[in-house]
């Protein structure tokens, strides 16, 4: 078998909401790189929340974050997309008026304010795991360098915002409370389609692991999608295999039936 390039979201697929990685998915990822394979992170969050060390410990070729606006290729930064700061300002102006609460995500910074979510469990969730390379929006103002954001909002909300912002942005509505929007162009599967160009591979043979409406980009650009079996179903049915439960194999599974390991 000829070198493949394999992706893999981060949240439940690689691990799930405690980070907790199974210790078969590392000893898969590392004996498909033994094969010749090389192995990607490809994920929605930006690179400043991608930081965790078992994250590392696995050893990936490279990452995709920010919905493909950062690549990096073994340490070195290939792709780099940054939004302007004034642009930035009026984005804020369209989304509160919609009643969306923003977070601005960028390579070394997140940046929400406190009063948008002292109660929330994502919230606390990123305050935890980045501590000082959390900022706020309002302490901020201007200095923020960012590639994409991402809304808690209400249901009734998303049409109206989309109107104004679709043209510019691609609405990943997560559940009817959370809205990524990632800049027009971008995506994980231009992520892919760049790494592919660079690295002179044939987009057919690249293998992408996934499970939810975030990573349906990526899946349908790729070689071979596989659907997790703790997936969303929606996403399930464009998958060329749906494998176990991450927890129950399902990365290793996958790979074995794929014949990649």
């Amino acid at each position: 078998m000829g070198r493949k390039l394999l992706f893999f979201d981060i949240d439940g697929t690689l691990w799930d909401f405690d980070n907790v990685i199974p210790g078969s998915t590392v000893e898969a990822i590392r004996e498909a790189q033994a094969n010749g394979h090389l192995c990607f992170i490809n994920s929605g969050r930006s690179r400043c929340f991608i930081r965790h060390p078992a994250l590392f410990a696995v050893g990936f070729d490279g990452i995709v974050s920010g919905c493909g606006t950062m690549i990096e290729y073994r340490d070195e930064v290939v792709l780099y997309h940054t939004l302007p700061v004034d642009y930035v300002e009026w984005v804020l102006e369209v989304v509160r008026k919609h009643s969306f609460r923003p977070i601005l995500e960028g390579r070394y910074h997140l940046y929400f304010d406190d009063e948008d979510f002292k109660d929330d469990k994502f919230g606390a969730k990123i305050i935890e795991e980045l501590g000082d390379d959390r900022l706020t929006i309002a302490d901020h103002w201007g200095q923020w360098e960012i590639s994409k954001l991402s809304c808690a909002t209400k249901p009734w909300a998303h049409e109206a915002c989309q109107k104004e912002l679709g043209d510019d942005f691609d609405f990943m509505i997560h559940e009817s409370t959370i809205v990524e929007m990632a800049p027009k162009g971008f995506s994980k599967a231009s992520g892919i389609e760049r790494l592919c160009e660079i690295l002179a591979v044939d987009i057919a043979d690249t293998v992408c692991f996934g499970d939810s409406v975030n990573d349906l980009s990526m899946l349908q650009a790729a070689g071979t999608a596989v659907v997790m079996g703790n997936g969303m179903d929606e996403v399930k049915k464009i998958a060329d295999f749906v494998t176990k439960d991450l927890h129950d194999e399902g990365i290793p599974y996958a790979m074995k039936e794929l014949k990649l390991i």
